[in-house]
């Protein structure tokens, strides 16, 4: 199986951070994103509600984009990690229902939604979010889809990415828009796109 490639990493300066501390302010940030939206999320905020002095935050994080990157990454990793066992298309279904959950569901999921939707007009967001998390994601994506081709569990007519983005822009355009993810569309979705083979 090709390793996934590596999470492009941020070079930082300043003192080396307190583990503790540096998990407070992705914490304030997740919780403040929620609570307040993102235009209202503040440094000062974050330093407030984690504890911390600004000063230490601008030391560690040159903005809070690249803050709330940092927690959205570690919370995908844990809760929505990409599948990497034997691809099945139920396997692929299951991965989508657990995107959409996690879009609906889970604070990082709105974290996620905020970033999309700050980077349609901030050209600085979009490219650190494609590629800090949406290219190292969907090169494990594509891997997934690409060895489920290639052990013959599904036959996409598209392409790998062509069905990624045919897959996941429904899920995703539900969740920025506020409705639920339809379970029946989730499994249309994988009919009629991936056109499962039967063992």
């Amino acid at each position: 199986m090709p390793a996934a490639s590596p999470q492009p990493r941020r070079p930082r300066s300043g003192s080396r951070r307190d583990e503790s501390a540096r998990l407070d302010v992705l914490h304030a940030a997740d919780d403040l994103l929620v609570e307040h939206g993102f235009g209202a999320l503040t440094i000062e905020a974050i330093a407030r509600r984690a504890g911390v002095a600004k000063q230490t935050i601008y030391r560690w994080w040159p903005s809070k984009v690249e803050i709330l990157l940092d927690t959205l990454i570690e919370d995908s990793d844990k809760r929505l990690p990409v599948p990497t066992e034997r691809p099945t298309a139920g396997t692929i279904r299951g991965y989508l229902g657990d995107f959409a959950r996690f879009l609906t569901d889970d604070p990082a999921g709105k974290v996620l939604l905020a970033l999309i939707a700050e980077a349609q007009h901030d050209p600085r967001t979009a490219e650190s979010l494609h590629q800090r998390y949406l290219g190292p994601r969907r090169d494990q994506e594509r891997d997934m889809f690409t060895r489920a081709i290639d052990a013959g569990a599904v036959s996409p007519a598209l392409g790998p990415d062509a069905v990624i983005d045919a897959l996941i822009g429904p899920i995703v355009y539900c969740a920025l828009t506020g409705s639920s993810v339809p379970r029946d569309l989730l499994d249309t979705l994988v009919e009629s796109l991936l056109r499962p083979r039967s063992n």
